[in-house]
Formats: C-alpha cells, structure tokens, sequence
C-alpha cells in the first residue's frame, strides 16, 4: 500500500467550524434564508427545505428549460446506492475499482450515494434533489483511508477508475475525493480523461487550517478545482485556498447521508465535496442545454458567468477562483461565452479531445501553468449590474459586499502556476 493511499480521503468539511478566515471579506446582504448553526438529524420529509441553494439558484426555473438530461456523470467516490428512492433509475452500470468484495452500488459510507444524488437526485420520496434530475448517473467505486484500514486493496483504484471513466460515454466525471500526494498513473488517468474531452470537477479540500496543502487531483491543471461557500456566498473557513482554485459552489450546512445504511440523512458541512457535486450538475445543465458543446466550451461558460463581485475580469481569486457557479445566468438569461472548442479554459493549451490524437501524458513536474490568480479572498456577489445588464450576485442578486483585508488595501498580488 503506498503512502498516498493511506492518505486517500473524501472531502467533507470537519464539523463545527463556524469560524472565518482572516482577511477575507463582509457581507452587507444575507440569503433570503437565514444562516443556521448545527441541526438535528434531517428526515426525509423536509430534506430538501435543507437544500438552501436551490431557490436562490433559480432551480426551478432553469428545470423548465434544461434538467440534465442526455448528460452523464461518472461519480468517483466510495459506491452509489441505486436504491434510494431519489436515485431509482437514475444509476447505470459502472465500476469496482477496489479489487473487493462487492461492487460499484455497494456504498460502504454513504459518502458517494450523496454525491450522486446531489448531481441527479430526482427528489422523489423526499429525498435529496439534484441540480441536474434529468443527468444519469455511473458509478466507481474507489477506497478510502478507513476502508483501506480494513480491506487489502488495489493500489490503483484511483487511476484505474479515472481511466475507466475516459473510456465511459459519460461527458462529466465528479470526484469528490482528494489526497495531498499526486501519483504517476493518477497523472497520466487525468491527462488521458482530458484527451477524451472529459470535463473533470474535484475538491481542493477542507484542511485550510491544517496545512492547506495541495489536494489532488484538484491541483492538477487538467482538472477544475472546486471550493465551497457558506450561505451568505462567502468562503467555507475549512475551504482551502491557493491557485489551484477554479470555481466555488455551495458547500456548507446541507443534508447527506449518515452511513451506510440509508435510514437518515443527518445536517452538516459537505464542504468542497459537496461543492464539486453540485458543480458537475451545474455543467450538466449548460451541457444538456447546449449539446453540442464541448468540455471547454461548458467550463468557459461556467468561468465566464461565475459571480465575482467587481473583480477585474481575467483576474481568479485564490479562494473562490472564477467566482461562483452561477448556471441560471446562461439557462435563463443566455450568457456566457463558450470560446474556442479546442482550448482548455484551463492551461489556455489546445486539447485533443475534439481531434483525432490523445495529448502525451506529461509529468507531475512539468505541469502547464494555471491562470494568474488574486491572493486575496473575496465574494462573488454584488448589488451592481453588468453592462449586459446582467445581475452580479452570486446566485441571488442584490447581494451587496465589503472586501475587508486586515484593514489594509485591497491588492491584486498575481502568481503562476510552476509545479
């Protein structure tokens, strides 16, 4: 067993922080719900009232228009239970990447099946209800560190998986599990995925005080990093922050599954695991809308109408990257530029995922630089309007923002991406 292995974990946010990093920002507006602290075990009944972002989201108004359908996503994690009354006939055949006993719907934390249903729960029975209902579901199963423990596994579950899902018809691959330790043949998975027009989410992790170390795969270049916020839109204290960060979404304070058994779900802090689900149904939404897009296409998009505030545009934030994901202003409104087909949003370099040769694998040490990135936190909200008149909050409008530094001045110190 290697050292990354025993480092492998899912990307749940710790319990109890309520924290906030220093020197990042105020917020002058709430949501229209209230901030809530810990909550009791959530029953099915009123889970998805726990769902906070659905209604600031415009979800409703964006099912009547696109839901996901003819979209794919491959769900990395530790199992999906097809069984649960929000994902029955939403789950197709997949993969056990574990070299154990079972197989791709035996779930053996509960961590995947939330996942999944986060992206294409269909909210039936009172269950969680996905951002994209109409997306389908494949499911890997990969080990984490406490399954590890009990279990000889493969070594490999990581890339094998990766690779698989390359070879899938799915569009999108959601994997809400990171590691601080990169891997060679998890190197070359990623830069076979991408060679296969995959559009790759992955969280960039809840240690931001412990370390804040790069968490992979989420750091590789191929891959879209995704940190999470809290319901006033601001930085998940747990989120980590760095240029590894490409997007944020809603992270904190949502239902998921307790264990294994499916009887309850429990409220608490998806974290960056969370976030990176909800992003994938995201995608899936402007993909199934504009099907003949490809993987940039859909990631520029997302950039490109993600709420930042008044940032300059160009210019990512090392906490919320991009900004926040913000799919109504492109299914609602039609905004949003897709850019070139064949150029990552990414490392700005031509892919092959739209041609006819798969991109060579490159080594972990020469990775290609990511976009210059704002060392400074701040929200994607903002009471003011583009000049296409599009509102600027993050996902509800009129969201007015303070950046607050210390008390010093707002500085943009950029920095490149060089391993």
């Amino acid at each position: 067993m290697t050292a990354r292995m025993n480092q492998t974990r899912k990307c749940i946010a710790p319990q109890g922080l309520r924290g906030r990093l220093v020197g990042t920002l105020a917020v002058a507006a709430a949501w229209s719900v209230g901030l809530a602290g810990a909550a009791p075990p959530a029953v099915a009944a009123d889970v998805q009232s726990k769902q906070w972002y659905l209604g600031p989201m415009h979800a409703e108004e964006m099912w009547k228009i696109a839901t996901g359908e003819g979209i794919k996503v491959v769900v990395i994690d530790t199992g999906v239970n097809p069984s649960t009354t929000s994902l029955k006939g939403q789950v197709l055949k997949g993969l056990d990447a574990t070299g154990v006993d079972g197989d791709e719907t035996d779930d053996y934390d509960g961590h995947g099946t939330t996942m999944a249903e986060l992206i294409a729960g269909t909210g039936r029975g009172g269950g969680l209800k996905g951002l994209a209902p109409g997306a389908k579901i494949i499911p890997m199963r990969i080990s984490d560190t406490q399954f590890q423990n009990k279990h000889s596994v493969n070594a490999n579950d990581t890339a094998d998986a990766i690779r698989a899902a390359a070879d899938s018809d799915a569009q999108i691959i959601s994997m809400s599990f990171g590691s601080e330790f990169p891997g060679r043949k998890e190197r070359e998975a990623v830069t076979y995925a991408q060679s296969k027009g995959k559009l790759f989410f992955a969280p960039v992790g809840n240690e931001a005080r412990k370390g804040n170390k790069e968490e992979y795969p989420a750091a590789y270049p191929e891959v879209v990093g995704v940190a999470a916020t809290d319901r006033l839109g601001k930085v998940s204290d747990s989120s980590e922050h760095g240029d590894f960060v490409d997007i944020a979404a809603p992270g904190d304070d949502l239902p998921f599954w307790c264990d294994q058994n499916f009887e309850r779900y429990c409220q608490g802090n998806g974290g960056t695991s969370a976030a990176t689900a909800i992003t994938s149904a995201a995608a899936a939404l402007i993909w199934s809308a504009h099907p003949d897009w490809t993987a940039n296409q859909v990631l520029n998009v997302l950039f490109d109408t993600a709420g930042r505030g008044d940032w300059e545009k160009g210019t990512l934030s090392n906490y919320l990257g991009h900004g926040v994901i913000r799919p109504a202003v492109n299914i609602l409104k039609g905004k949003g530029n897709p850019g070139a087909p064949d150029i990552s949003p990414l490392t700005k370099e031509k892919t092959s995922g739209s041609s006819t040769s798969p991109a060579p694998s490159a080594p972990a040490s020469s990775q290609p630089e990511k976009k210059e990135k704002a060392d400074d936190a701040v929200m994607a909200g903002s009471s003011k309007e583009k000049d296409d008149g599009t509102p600027l909050g993050l996902i509800i409008g009129g969201a007015a923002v303070v950046v607050v530094l210390g008390g010093g001045a707002f500085a943009l110190a950029r920095k490149r991406r060089t391993a």
